[in-house]
């Protein structure tokens, strides 16, 4: 049976990616009704959502045709999905506060069918108090999320409230209807490590690099999307934890350890192993008690020691080891070259390299990588970090069939 989704499109810069979000669920069998707001009519013309959609674009509460036969509770309980991409903050708003003041949101309110929203807003609407509560009354409600991404936006300003890319939220749909229990990574288990470490220097000054943790976030919430159950190791971030994934914080490279061998060692075994953070190799041999001054000695010397290899650790495990070790290689040269040797140094099955010295990677939004394994080298285009995260967890659950 065909299945359908009632795709409400909000008011934003971001709408014009629900034209391709549409095509993509068209293109894999999913019927979509869309429910075009005031606002998102003055991005995406209801034509190219209608065209896309295949079918017609609903937008008046007081369409006399429509509400003959009460329109917006045939809408609301019609589809087996109910999306809202984006998700601005107003939408949010009045849909936490059971405000009905126009077709959508009298949609929402009308409905018995899971809703999933997608947010996109300016960061400091994202960060606001306001948004925060209404975020945690939706979710208290039954509503999922899907993002959103850090990045750059529209108004110039850089952080969390960007829209994720397409096909992320249509991985969050097609797994919402098939249900996560029966996605294809349904009953793995997946460990994922991402973002930097810190080393501390002396009470105020750390060793640090510039990772935003946003591809390693980004595979850990695809992989839970595919109905995996999801532990997420994380150095320090301003990162939302996607939906679905139990976020373990911490700060040292010591502590990434520990906790990492700790998710490996207990529970059931892992599927799956995905080593993303940017792990410090070297630490300060000694910490500092107090703030170090300037003066006339000139700057402290500090002698590092190497810190403990996270990625061969778990590679190397007799019995807990996972059916599939993932690493990933941060490179500025040669970097295929240095793959290929990571792959054999550490143990794993898979190396993901990227060359970090390309604008807008490292600490960026988009990524360029290739998939060295023992038997072949694949090059990936350059493309947003979730859809690059998409694309992995595809290729893990094809790997664990």
């Amino acid at each position: 049976m065909e299945k359908r989704v009632l795709l409400i499109v909000g008011g934003g810069v971001a709408a014009y990616k629900a034209l391709e979000l549409t095509r993509l669920l068209r293109k894999a069998g999913v019927a979509v009704r869309p429910i075009l707001t005031e606002s998102g009519a003055k991005f995406v013309t209801p034509l190219s959502l209608s065209a896309l959609a295949e079918g017609k674009v609903y937008s008046d509460l007081f369409d006399l045709t429509d509400e003959s036969e009460m329109g917006h509770i045939e809408l609301s309980r019609s589809a087996d999905l109910v999306v809202v991409a984006p998700a601005t903050a107003n939408l949010m708003a009045r849909a936490a506060n059971g405000i009905a003041d126009d077709l959508a949101t009298t949609t929402l309110l009308a409905t018995d069918k899971p809703v999933l929203m997608a947010p996109a807003m300016n960061v400091r609407m994202w960060s606001h108090a306001a948004t925060r509560r209404n975020l945690a009354t939706l979710k208290a409600d039954g509503v999922s999320f899907v993002g959103p991404d850090e990045g750059a936006m529209a108004c110039g300003e850089f952080g969390p409230g960007r829209l994720v890319e397409p096909g992320v939220i249509f991985e969050a749909i097609m797994n919402a209807l098939q249900g996560g229990a029966s996605g294809p990574l349904a009953g793995k288990r997946a460990l994922v490590t991402a973002g930097p470490t810190e080393e501390p220097i002396d009470p105020v000054r750390v060793i640090t690099n510039r990772s935003s943790g946003r591809q390693g976030y980004g595979i850990a919430g695809a992989l839970a999307m595919l109905g995996a159950d999801v532990t997420l190791v994380s150095g320090p971030t301003a990162l939302p934890t996607p939906t679905g994934v139990k976020r373990i914080d911490v700060v040292t490279a010591e502590e990434m350890y520990k906790a990492s061998l700790e998710v490996a060692k207990s529970g059931e075994p892992l599927d799956v192993g995905v080593f993303v953070a940017a792990v410090a190799d070297w630490r300060p041999d000694d910490v500092f008690g107090v703030k170090l001054k300037k003066g006339h000695a000139g700057p402290p010397t500090i002698t590092l020691v190497e810190n403990k290899d996270i990625l061969a650790a778990v590679a190397s495990l007799k019995k807990r080891r996972p059916k599939l070790v993932v690493g990933f290689a941060a490179e500025t040269n040669d970097v295929e070259a240095h793959a290929r040797a990571k792959l054999a140094r550490k143990g794993c099955d898979w190396i993901i390299a990227n060359d970090v010295t390309e604008k807008g990677v490292m600490g960026g939004d988009e990524n360029a990588v290739l998939l060295v394994t023992a038997k072949s080298v694949e090059r990936w285009e350059r493309a947003a970090k979730g859809a690059v995260s998409a694309k992995i967890a595809d290729r893990i659950a094809e790997a664990l069939k």
